[in-house]
């Protein structure tokens, strides 16, 4: 909420111009929101060490119940039966998704993995050049798709960093993290994820930019690493992983609304 309602104060721009974003980062809530953001995926990497991708991208997209109760309290906004009834999928789901998750170690792949993640994200900074020309609603919705993928790509890349920085050794493993491919992916994704879904803020709505954004940093991730990372669920558990991840995304998904910076009318 934080950060749609610094997009929607900021001057519109045409195309992805990164001095919007320092445009945004002259106020306080942009920088805050951005904060809040940077301790999740803080928290998210060290979760993707020993959980498998689609666990975390679900939990991760659940940040739209989060947004929902919050501008319940914040905002005075109003549940129906329909979005609470939402918010207690994502519930159902996210215990689902956890009680099937295996917990496993991050998998090794080859440096033809990581490259193969870095060139994914120049070649979707390429495909932005033209995206960000599509005007009218539809463009909101484009450009959140694009940020979902650049965000997605950064999940990938980021369990594909190879070692951890730790106490005593920092030097060393920060040299292995900054020589790998996939720090130079993440470094690309990031930037545009953040432009991408600032500008799909200022050309739509927060459900016409957050909805393909959820998809986006969810479900090709969460394929991804299924097919090339070696995740998996419990023995006999997959159907109920496959249940609780359609049930807290596509839930999420409905919950988007409450993430608009509109005036409360009546007593509210």
């Amino acid at each position: 909420m934080l950060q749609a309602a610094a997009a929607a104060d900021a001057k519109p721009t045409m195309r992805l111009d990164p001095r919007l974003l320092l445009d945004l980062l002259r106020g306080w809530r942009y920088p805050t929101g951005l904060a809040l953001d940077g301790v999740g995926f803080v928290l998210s990497l060290v979760a993707l060490r020993s959980l498998p991708l689609y666990v975390v991208q679900s939990v991760s997209a659940s940040f739209l119940a989060v947004t929902a109760v919050t501008a319940v309290f914040l905002l005075g906004l109003r549940m129906h039966r329909l979005e609470i009834g939402a918010l207690v999928a994502v519930v159902l789901g996210l215990t689902l998704v956890g009680l099937s998750a295996a917990p496993q170690t991050a998998h090794v792949v080859g440096m033809g993995g990581q490259w193969f993640v870095l060139a994914a994200a120049v070649v979707l900074v390429l495909v932005s050049i033209p995206l960000v020309r599509v005007s009218g609603p539809e463009s909101a919705w484009v450009l959140g798709g694009l940020a979902g993928l650049g965000f997605g790509v950064v999940a990938v890349a980021a369990r594909l960093l190879e070692g951890s920085v730790t106490w005593g050794h920092w030097s060393h493993d920060l040299r292995v993290l900054i020589t790998g491919p996939a720090f130079y992916g993440v470094l690309i994704a990031s930037p545009l994820a953040l432009v991408g879904y600032a500008t799909a803020l200022q050309r739509g709505t927060v459900v016409q930019a957050t909805a393909p954004l959820v998809v986006g940093e969810t479900v090709l991730p969460a394929i991804a690493g299924l097919v090339l990372l070696g995740d998996h669920a419990r023995q006999g558990w997959g159907t109920v992983a496959v249940v609780g991840f359609v049930l807290a995304v596509g839930a999420s998904l409905l919950l988007s609304r409450f993430g608009e910076m509109e005036p409360v009318t009546g007593e509210a």
